[in-house]
């Protein structure tokens, strides 16, 4: 048995279905918003609704937009000749808030995931090619996660873009800035290892 009003379940059921938020967050932020003057209620709710209206996928680098073509595809200072290669537009977002790469981008929108029946034709496989196949790009870096299906997936790009004549690169990983050792899990471990450079 519920104890909030319908409504009040109703909005907390909707929160936890979110990612990443449990139950007890859900309530939170319910209280949150019941208790938040009209205004901020009817702000978030506009912003929620202009957000799901406009927003689209960029028609170059597939990058949430809410242009036919996003912000970065449009900044001229960007190198047209290197290209990063992500699974979802939250690592570009990631990869930008750290001003380390000035090129452009392809966001595959996924990763290969053969257990979950998703294969090249179900991410954007297609469309990287078509951008190789126009010859102006010199490197690709490749930073898909470091899971299972990151690590397979750049291992299937990096073997498809053989046949073209660019470098392709992968992002380092390995142990993170300020990590303590005895805490690092041992695949972390042995590619800090194998990557190791000099000093």
């Amino acid at each position: 048995m519920s104890h909030y009003p319908k409504t009040v379940s109703r909005l907390i059921q909707s929160l936890s279905r979110l990612p990443g938020i449990g139950e007890k967050t859900a309530e939170r932020l319910a209280e949150h918003i019941l208790q938040a003057p009209r205004a901020e209620a009817e702000g978030l709710a506009r912003s929620i609704m202009e957000a799901k209206e406009k927003t689209r996928s960029c028609r170059r680098c597939f990058a949430l937009s809410d242009q036919e073509i996003c912000d970065t595809c449009r900044d001229e200072s960007r190198s047209d000749s290197l290209l990063c290669v992500v699974e979802q537009a939250a690592d570009m977002v990631s990869i930008e808030k750290s001003g380390a790469f000035k090129g452009r981008y392809h966001i595959l929108s996924g990763a290969l995931s053969p257990m979950n029946g998703l294969g090249p034709d179900e991410i954007r496989f297609k469309e990287l090619i078509v951008r190789v196949e126009k010859g102006n790009l010199e490197e690709i870096v490749i930073a898909t996660g470091t899971n299972v299906e990151g690590e397979s997936t750049a291992s299937f790009i990096a073997g498809s873009l053989k046949k073209y004549p660019v470098k392709v690169t992968r992002i380092a990983s390995g142990v993170p800035m300020g990590g303590d050792l005895k805490y690092i899990d041992q695949v972390t471990m042995k590619k800090a290892m194998e990557r190791r450079h000099s000093v």
